[in-house]
């Protein structure tokens, strides 16, 4: 068994298209587009593993900071970027390009080498070896 996607709303669709493909390598395959139910999608492909499908309809509720901090659910995933020295130019270069880093590279108490930064969404990334 494996995770085949994770699924994620989005009020900035083409936003966050943009993020996983340029920063992550991501191919993004063709927008989906429900008339009927004015819902919109991508699949965002990675050269192995799961797939990330970003997902947009008129009448998603956004949550504020606040609720995000004490609600139970997803905290984060993670993309294996393959070294030390590419979860530091990845950050540094997400960094420069303004988006928040939660958490600067490091080694974990469980010796994982990560940083932790956030989408345009504000959902939080795990960048790994």
């Amino acid at each position: 068994m494996k995770i085949n996607h994770i699924a994620i709303w989005t009020n900035q669709l083409e936003a966050m298209k943009t993020f996983y493909c340029q920063y992550f390598k991501g191919k993004a395959g063709h927008k989906y587009h429900n008339k009927k139910k004015e819902f919109e999608s991508y699949f965002i492909s990675f050269d192995e593993g799961a797939r990330i499908e970003l997902m947009t309809m008129p009448d998603i509720v956004e949550l504020e900071a606040h609720q995000l901090l004490s609600c139970l659910g997803l905290a984060h995933f993670a993309l294996s970027v393959g070294s030390e020295m590419e979860v530091v130019r990845i950050t540094e270069k997400l960094r420069y390009d303004g988006y928040t880093i939660a958490s600067e590279p490091r080694v974990t108490g469980d010796n994982y080498y990560e940083s932790l930064v956030l989408d345009p969404d504000g959902n939080c990334v795990e960048i790994t070896v």
